[in-house]
């Protein structure tokens, strides 16, 4: 053995043990950031084992990646070991009723997968966070984590590529947040951060040790002098410093930015579970599921409007909901200022008991005017001026609560003397400047002949739920109007068809062209009986597709009276005469609750013509799954061999394009071909190194048959340096080209043709990248 290989092997021993620490030590900051960008998980399910077992599979994934590149394993080696400890441990945890000594996988249990993630996803697309994680979701989760573990694990420590992995992490982390928007997760994101930091400073420090990395001092070895110990302690008290800056800076300012608005998905993870305060309700009201978001009794003798937030201010092309001072909601008092009416207006005393089933929002659905809210848990928040109630933290997700409200009930002869206005936000007043003539014109005309402003509400009311409009969900698409801006509510006008939006939008504009104060409420028509009941009160259900906007005018002594001018849905707002009725008492027919349009048989938004009511009246429901059969098993297995030969089949067809372009003199084509072969067997294939030097190390250290890749060599080089870009002698490229294949070939082992065939390299990886220059074993002279 000659001096320069036996200090080749020397220097091999030297490395081992600070590499091998350095691996553990990037596996183990591996497994610390997959703890911080898991946790946040909990935030939309519940924690249970899969915790625990999704961060055990990724710590034996980990694990087995630094005993195979402790053996000097190939990466692609590394991987396959990976992920057998991947599929054998699941199969522990969940298929081990079928499988050979509880962790062999057999065709019953490959069987299963597919039926295990169809439920999972399902459970993800119908439930409402927090979800309750049965089996299959755990197993989803348990296996997705263990697969992120083993992508991870070659991103930071086969190609040393850890800022990559990291912002990877991070959105994966950002996941829950986006779903279900709330506070930060201080503790998953420090945890992340650090380890992040960390991986990054240990992938550093490796790379100032690496056995070529040139010296401070001179040479070419790592021989440090005396100021490096020096220097690295600096430089990690520099990174240290940078990193605990940004984590505190993060946590403290986080909480100091405004809160996201929540829009239409986004609040949970089922269909149609939260509330769109941006009057962009055609997505969500055009979901073909439909699921229920809460149950709700009352002592009133039918179901209330529920409200959620307000939107005044309107600038043209978008409505934004009412902002303001919150304070904290009392347990054990009033949550708002008591109802102030003129003298004369009864008041009535009211009642209602929420239970929230499938809704996140920060906004609290509850009936108008609430005086009192009890029953919350976290911390909310009450918008006086509006009779809103906002969460603090958290979200309405299984909160059950109850509502005192004090309701107006004027006469007929009461409000039509009085004159919309008042003492309200001035944006409720104001007008584009641009706004389409067509708006004021056509309100000017509806209310000619009205004596009174509540009457000329009443004229627009009854225009807009007459035979001239038509609800539809999907007009407004196909005429490009989606939207509640002034150019759409004129297009709405000039179309007549539309949904809620638009009917509540072109009224509110209406009513301010005639100097009447106007706003907008996104909140839940009333509930369809349950035909249960609760302490002699009926239980109404509420759904997904009951998600409303309606309009509302402010009168002085009375307050904000709703308005119902959305054709084919509820009832229109009207008010008893004293004369017809006795003073006070509603008239026949009329709505008992007089502040809110009428909540009778019609109000259920399906009256409409709702896509929803097609695929419900198809019979469509609900579908599960029974035995499964061995044909589904067969039909799994031959798509798994399938999907296995399928990189085999693609590296030969490359191979064969390769030789057949080396037969007419291609010599970037041989090269080309040749360097992917190596790669395929493990061999490096570094960027810096010239063909000459990689051609003499495929000789000297691999087996290659030296004439051959003489030919290939010289071939390379005259194409790249001279005139001609093929070969002279082209038709000897492709005998030399299957001569160093066959040198190459013989020298590895049975295992590793095994591997360049089945799963090949060359594939994902390019010639002189990070991932084709692995470390390679010194071998014997």
């Amino acid at each position: 053995m000659s001096t320069e290989a036996w200090g080749a092997r020397g220097g091999a021993r030297d490395r081992a043990p600070w590499a091998r620490r350095t691996d553990v030590l990037l596996a183990a900051g591996v497994l610390a950031a997959l703890v911080g960008a898991t946790l946040p998980l909990l935030r939309v399910i519940d924690s249970g084992w899969w915790l625990a077992a999704a961060l055990g599979l990724a710590a034996a994934v980990l694990a087995t990646g630094v005993l195979g590149r402790g053996m000097r394993l190939p990466g692609v080696a590394v991987a396959a070991l990976e992920g057998v400890v991947w599929v054998l441990l699941l199969t522990v945890m969940f298929g081990r009723s079928s499988a050979v000594l509880w962790m062999v996988p057999t065709p019953d249990t490959f069987a299963t997968v597919p039926v295990l993630v169809s439920a999972g996803v399902e459970e993800i697309v119908l439930g409402a966070a927090p979800l309750e994680p049965g089996v299959p979701l755990t197993f989803v989760l348990v296996a997705a984590v263990g697969l992120v573990a083993l992508a991870i694990d070659h991103v930071v420590l086969t190609a040393r590529m850890p800022l990559l992995a990291g912002v990877a992490l991070v959105a994966i982390s950002l996941i829950p947040s986006i779903a279900v928007p709330g506070e930060i997760d201080l503790v998953g994101f420090v945890v992340l951060s650090v380890s992040v930091l960390f991986l990054l400073r240990i992938d550093t420090r490796a790379r100032h040790r690496e056995p070529d990395a040139p010296s401070v001092r001179g040479g070419g070895g790592y021989a440090a002098g005396a100021d490096e110990p020096r220097r690295s302690v600096g430089a990690t008290a520099t990174a240290l410093a940078i990193g605990a800056v940004a984590v505190v800076a993060a946590v403290v300012a986080t909480p100091l930015l405004p809160s996201p608005l929540a829009r239409a998905g986004s609040g949970g993870l089922g269909t149609g579970s939260t509330i769109d305060p941006t009057l962009e309700l055609g997505d969500d009201l055009r979901q073909p599921r439909e699921t229920q978001v809460l149950t709700v009794r009352s002592s009133a003798s039918d179901a209330p409007y529920l409200r959620a937030v307000t939107l005044s201010d309107f600038d043209g092309s978008v409505w934004e909901p009412d902002t303001g001072r919150t304070t904290p909601l009392a347990a054990d008092e009033e949550s708002f200022p008591a109802v102030e009416v003129a003298p004369g207006i009864e008041l009535e005393e009211q009642r209602a008991t929420v239970e929230i089933v499938d809704l996140n929002s920060p906004w609290l659905p509850v009936p108008f005017p609430a005086t009192t809210v009890t029953g919350l848990d976290g911390a909310w928040g009450a918008l006086a001026q509006n009779r809103t109630v906002l969460a603090r933290s958290g979200s309405t997700q299984g909160q059950g609560y109850d509502v005192e409200s004090t309701v107006p009930r004027p006469t007929l002869e009461q409000i039509s003397g009085i004159e919309a206005g008042g003492q309200v936000r001035e944006e409720s007043y104001l007008l584009p400047d641009d706004l389409p003539a067509i708006i004021e014109q056509t309100a000017r005309e509806v209310t000619a002949d009205a004596q009174s402003d509540f009457e000329a509400l009443q004229d627009l009311q009854a225009w807009f739920r007459s035979s001239e409009f038509e609800y539809s969900l999907e007009a407004p698409v196909e005429e490009g109007f989606d939207g509640s801006g002034a150019l759409a509510v004129a297009d709405f006008l000039a179309v007549r068809q539309g949904y809620c939006v638009h009917f509540a939008s072109a009224f509110a504009l209406m009513a301010r062209t005639l100097d009447m104060p106007s706003r907008i409420v996104v909140g839940y028509l009333p509930g369809v009986s349950t035909n249960e009941s609760t302490d002699g009160e009926t239980v109404y259900a509420v759904s997904s597709s009951q998600l409303h906007s309606w309009p509302e005018v402010h009168f002085p002594g009375v307050g904000w009276v709703p308005f119902e001018p959305t054709n084919s849905l509820g009832s229109p707002t009207s008010f008893s005469s004293a004369s017809a009725a006795g003073a006070g008492a509603p008239a026949d027919g009329a709505p008992e609750d007089a502040l809110q349009p009428e909540a009778g048989p019609t109000a259920s938004p399906t009256a409409g013509a709702r896509p929803q009511d097609d695929l419900q009246a198809g019979g469509g429901g609900t579908t599960t799954t029974g035995g499964v059969g061995p044909w589904p098993g067969v039909g799994t297995g031959m798509l798994l061999l399938a999907v296995l030969a399928l990189p085999g089949v693609l590296r030969e067809a490359r191979r064969r394009r390769a030789v057949q372009a080396a037969e007419g003199g291609d010599a970037g084509a041989a090269w080309l071909a040749l360097q992917e072969l190596a790669i395929d067997l493990g061999i490096p294939v570094p960027g810096a190194e010239s063909p000459r030097a990689f051609g003499a190390r495929l000789t000297r250290d691999h087996g290659a048959s030296e004439n051959a890749v003489g030919v290939l060599v010289a071939a390379i080089e005259r194409s790249s340096y001279g005139a001609a870009s093929r070969f002279e002698h082209g038709g000897g490229l492709a005998p030399a080209l299957a001569e160093a294949r066959t040198g190459l070939l013989a020298r590895v082992t049975p295992w590793r043709r095994i591997l360049s065939v089945a799963v090949p390299r060359s594939l994902v990886i390019r010639p002189g990248s990070a991932y084709a220059h692995p470390p390679e074993p010194a071998t014997a002279r």
